[in-house]
């Protein structure tokens, strides 16, 4: 097995602030969106919630297959990150970056204009287990805070990092591109989001970009 870059079997809290351990602070992150998101979820009545909802909805069918790339979109978050932060410091720095700028900017969006969507299916148009795991998914996760989708976000700041990764290669590349694109459609078929969810999540990921790497990567690029 690889060896990771940071020996963290040293570390101890009173350690964070040494240089090799200051990136753990990002993780942090993840504790106030979490603690946004039980809030919003559970303080925001649907009555408040704005309708997201657009004609191509409704040209899309309900497909409970693409399940597997909504539900693999979890393993690639955590899978990144836990990569990242094993092998990679810079790109986990980045990434962590890219899902916080993110977070804050859709949990705002959230609170002052709560969005909702209504396009789940009333009953199943077949029974298989991919509905089923469909069922508990709805039974568990509110239809509300749905725009912009960080689904889709989180997806596209995963691509952006490992496409800029040396390492990466080009095999990987193309097989993360695809497994990306299931899933920004994937949200969409599974009646999760709307595709204005979709589509809005695409400034958010520009911002995102631009704030992360605007002057490390983007801005020497431009000056060529």
């Amino acid at each position: 097995m690889k060896k990771p870059v940071v020996d963290y079997r040293a570390f101890r809290f009173s350690r964070i602030n040494e240089p090799q351990y200051k990136h753990i602070w990002l993780l942090a992150g993840w504790i106030v969106y979490f603690s946004l998101y039980l809030l919003t979820e559970n303080l925001i009545d649907y009555d408040h919630c704005h309708v997201i909802h657009s004609a191509v909805d409704d040209m899309i069918p309900f497909c409970e297959y693409f399940l597997v790339f909504y539900v693999g979109w979890f393993f690639l978050v955590a899978g990144s990150l836990l990569f990242f932060f094993l092998y990679d410091i810079d790109s986990f720095v980045h990434l962590q970056k890219f899902l916080i700028v993110t977070q804050m900017v859709a949990m705002l969006v959230y609170i002052i204009y709560p969005s909702i969507q209504l396009l789940r299916p009333e009953t199943f148009p077949r029974h298989n287990i991919f509905t089923w795991i469909m069922g508990i998914i709805y039974a568990f996760d509110t239809p509300t805070g749905v725009c912009p989708s960080l689904h889709v976000a989180y997806s596209l700041g995963i691509w952006s990092v490992f496409m800029k990764r040396r390492e990466s290669s080009a095999g990987f590349k193309v097989f993360l591109s695809l497994f990306v694109l299931g899933v920004c459609l994937s949200v969409m078929f599974v009646k999760q989001h709307s595709f204005v969810d979709v589509v809005c999540a695409l400034p958010l990921c520009l911002l995102a970009e631009l704030l992360v790497y605007g002057k490390s990567y983007w801005l020497p690029r431009l000056r060529r």
